[in-house]
């Protein structure tokens, strides 16, 4: 087990699974701290690095395109401090998040781990009812509709048409952009029969947001939305599915622990991490860890 515990936040991670919790610095964002503790599966991971610098540093997760709902939402468009899958690493620290790195990407390499899109998600997404209040509205989602209220600062031509109730199976898309320089941000909701889509000012199905505190909650809800809508990368009859059905988690399949290691495999994974070696792919360090564990392995 590998661990690394700042004020940002602690990761740990088991060989299966990478474990998030947010810390309880001033720092930490308000999404990070209501989104809680994530759980992040091995075939969920595209990748890891460190990032150092002089006074302190930066780990950094990637996940394969499609598997979290929450950056499927939000198009990867959450920064700091609210993005869940960044951590601020001390400098003395340095060493334990490189420890942290190598058994992460020895685990990817000897799982065979794909780097490529899936067609399911993979993390779950916020737990709900959830509600968040941001810009010129407030949304609420149960699962099942999602409710749209206005306050005084929406624009009449909004508001007359009161608050709004989507049912969740009338929603085709959900999308959370932030307030950028003068451009303001939303959290927009497709509905099946709208052709048009007029500025977040206006649009009965958006609320607006203006780049204050709570706009990235707004993400949390159009994340929650996401998990249960057919995955953008799911086969058309998968998608025709109820969105319930279509929310299922695909795992990653991995060999039982009690599988005998084949040893033709192992010896043509050997052959694989020299021509990755070869290519520069793999560091000299990386490639001596990820062959010793594969030689433990025959």
């Amino acid at each position: 087990m590998a661990e690394i515990i700042q004020r940002d936040g602690t990761w740990v991670f088991d060989g299966d699974a990478l474990r998030l919790t947010p810390g309880r610095d001033r720092n930490v964002g308000l999404l990070r701290r209501e989104l809680g503790e994530l759980t992040v599966p091995l075939g969920a991971l595209a990748g890891i690095s460190l990032e150092q610098g002089r006074k302190s540093g930066r780990l950094r997760l990637r996940l394969r395109d499609g598997a979290d709902p929450l950056l499927q939402a939000t198009g990867g468009k959450l920064g700091e401090p609210h993005d869940p899958y960044q951590l601020s690493v001390e400098a003395d620290r340095f060493g334990v998040a490189e420890y942290l790195v190598d058994e992460v990407r020895n685990a990817l390499l000897l799982d065979e781990v794909p780097t490529g899109p899936v067609d399911g998600y993979l993390l779950p997404g916020p737990a709900v009812p959830l509600s968040a209040s941001a810009g010129d509205g407030s949304a609420a989602f149960d699962g099942e509709t999602v409710r749209l209220e206005w306050n005084w600062k929406t624009e009449e031509a909004k508001s007359a048409g009161g608050a709004r109730t989507l049912a969740l199976g009338d929603i085709t898309a959900v999308e959370w952009h932030p307030a950028v320089g003068l451009e303001n941000g939303c959290l927009r909701f497709t509905v099946r029969g709208t052709r048009t889509k007029a500025p977040p000012k206006y649009d009965p199905n958006a609320v607006e947001l203006w780049g204050f505190k709570k706009d990235p909650l707004m993400a949390l809800v159009a994340a929650a939305v996401q998990a249960r809508l057919p995955h953008p990368a799911a086969a058309p009859e998968t998608r025709a599915a109820r969105p319930e059905e279509a929310t299922e988690p695909v795992r990653a399949a991995v060999p039982g622990p009690a599988a005998e290691p084949d040893h033709d495999a192992l010896l043509r994974r050997l052959r694989e991490l020299g021509e990755l070696h070869r290519e520069g792919v793999l560091t000299d360090e990386e490639f001596t860890m990820a062959k010793q564990a594969v030689l433990k392995r025959l």
